[in-house]
């Protein structure tokens, strides 16, 4: 049987902070936590879920590994305004002007894009 991802593990200086905005991101909960992090994940116990660890020190450069979101049951423009409100910021890495796609970080700066198509419309 192959491997099956089952936890994205995010560095982070405040726990709490990025928590809650991938919670609400995502429509999840805090499935766990303890003094050294917070596990967050759908509330039905499916994978995977996300652990946020904390760290000391900044973000310095680029994520190699981000996150990938497509609006569900609304539009992409309502979604975007959505994510924006709950702390997500437009940033710039280098995308093509006319990328399909739009580049945010979450508060700590931790890119992830909002993709052109609804999941209605790719299903």
């Amino acid at each position: 049987m192959p491997s099956r991802i089952t936890t994205v593990a995010i560095n982070v200086i405040d726990v709490d902070l990025i928590a809650d905005f991938w919670c609400a991101v995502l429509d999840w909960q805090r499935i766990e936590e303890d003094d050294d992090g917070v596990s967050i994940g759908p509330a039905d116990g499916t994978w995977p879920t996300i652990d946020l660890w904390p760290v000391s020190d900044k973000k310095r450069d680029i994520n190699r590994l981000h996150f990938d979101l497509r609006a569900d049951g609304v539009t992409v423009e309502q979604e975007l305004g959505r994510l924006i409100t709950l702390g997500a910021t437009r940033v710039d890495v280098g995308q093509p002007a006319d990328a399909s796609w739009v580049v945010l970080a979450d508060p700590e700066g931790n890119e992830f894009c909002l993709l052109s198509r609804t999941v209605q419309e790719v299903g």
